[in-house]
């Protein structure tokens, strides 16, 4: 009897019991399903919600490897800063194996438990209300490692990430009904209620929290963090581009996020108009603040000044901005679904994430407030757009009448 076979079997075995919706994820994990979907969101084509997930899981696979071996560069750049900047790009010794072996033990444990906890609650609550498992969190679950610091204590995520499953999804009804991104709402959760554990200078390398308070503790300080206590940054255009920086796990290579959006593009599962218009909004945002500089309204001395003078452009790679146009602002649950309203929303996330990154010093990122803020007004951007649609049918129609 093969396998197919065998799990048939089974399914009807536990079929109308409490545990069949446990069995049935696992036997659509491995095929597709014979059902169509019923509520919630819905895939128009030949494949189902857990395949259109797994793709988008396969863009983030890039980020996750780099994320790793960056994890661990930056700790041996800070603990040896001499000998790790004299290597080579091309050498031996830049891309030595206990770089990846460091973040692989770091970054890791992120990952089991983000899946473990949340796909924990997903199965508890659908044997609870019995219905089927859901498949959204299949790529939450590969976010949530990807947007937290190195070092985040791993009682903190289990903790936000039952937190994001419960209230940011299973309160609203599940995959399909959030108005938030779950993701985003676990990220959230940890910066307000563990605010010195996502941010500062001290979260974002291996070790330095450890070493914090000694005199030669290691500084794991941001391009953004640097920028807004008003220092120079030591980073050239292409470390920025490529990822060699502190930051989130998986947030700072532009290269394979931007290698990412075009796999998403491609398969038609990211939209091109949201991630374009959150770069326009962005550069927007960023050359109306060069241009304040540039008139001389504002003082050097100013908290502000060091965001405001950073070059309109360099804000696409440093921080979390592309990785959250890219991965988050696309969410088609909580994004606007109508193609001018997507337009307009991811316009004001791009616009909203630097105006919050110049004027909010104390956290200098501004891309998941701005993501949150926009899911909230994301129904609100579709409900105008279709009811200026009908007002034109209208006034065509009245036309024609005439």
């Amino acid at each position: 009897m093969g396998l197919k076979q065998k799990l048939h079997t089974l399914k009807q075995k536990y079929k109308g019991t409490k545990m069949a919706p446990a069995f049935n994820a696992l036997h659509t994990f491995l095929y597709l399903p014979n059902e169509t979907t019923h509520s919630g969101a819905h895939v128009r084509a030949a494949d189902d919600l857990k395949r259109t997930m797994n793709t988008v899981i396969m863009a983030l696979i890039p980020c996750l490897i780099f994320g790793m071996f960056n994890a661990g560069y930056q700790a041996n750049l800070q603990t040896d800063p001499e000998i790790t900047k004299a290597m080579g790009f091309f050498s031996g010794e830049f891309w030595n194996w206990t770089n990846f072996v460091i973040g692989l033990w770091k970054v890791l444990p992120l990952v089991i438990v983000s899946y473990g906890v949340g796909l924990a609650v997903e199965f508890l609550f659908a044997v609870i209300k019995g219905h089927e498992v859901e498949e959204g969190y299949l790529v939450t679950g590969m976010l949530v490692p990807l947007i937290v610091p190195i070092d985040i204590p791993l009682w903190m995520l289990v903790v936000a990430v039952v937190f994001g499953v419960v209230i940011g999804k299973e309160v609203f009804g599940g995959t399909g009904m959030n108005i938030l991104n779950p993701a985003l709402t676990i990220r959230a959760f940890l910066f307000f209620a563990y605010p010195t554990w996502m941010s500062g200078d001290k979260v974002w390398v291996h070790g330095a929290v450890e070493t914090a308070g000694q005199p030669d503790a290691i500084s794991g300080e941001t391009i953004l963090g640097s920028l807004a206590q008003g220092h120079e940054i030591s980073y050239s255009v292409m470390d920025m581009f490529l990822g060699f920086i502190p930051g989130s796990v998986g947030e700072t290579s532009t290269l394979l996020i931007l290698l990412g959006a075009l796999f998403l593009i491609f398969t038609k599962i990211g939209s091109w108009r949201i991630m374009l218009s959150a770069v326009l909004g962005a550069l927007a945002m960023g050359l109306l603040f060069n241009g304040v500089v540039s008139a001389g309204w504002i003082d050097s001395s100013s908290k502000f000044f060091g965001l405001m003078n950073t070059n309109f452009w360099h804000h696409l790679i440093i921080g979390g901005f592309a990785f959250g146009a890219v991965y988050m602002a696309t969410d088609p649950v909580t994004a606007s679904q109508t193609n001018r309203g997507k337009w307009i929303y991811g316009f004001l996330i791009g616009f909203i994430s630097i105006l919050i990154r110049v004027f909010n010093p104390a956290y200098p990122e501004g891309v998941m407030l701005a993501i949150l803020l926009m899911n909230v007004f994301a129904p609100t951007i579709d409900h105008y757009v279709i009811q200026g649609n009908i007002k034109k049918r209208m006034k065509r129609l009245k036309v024609k009448t005439a």
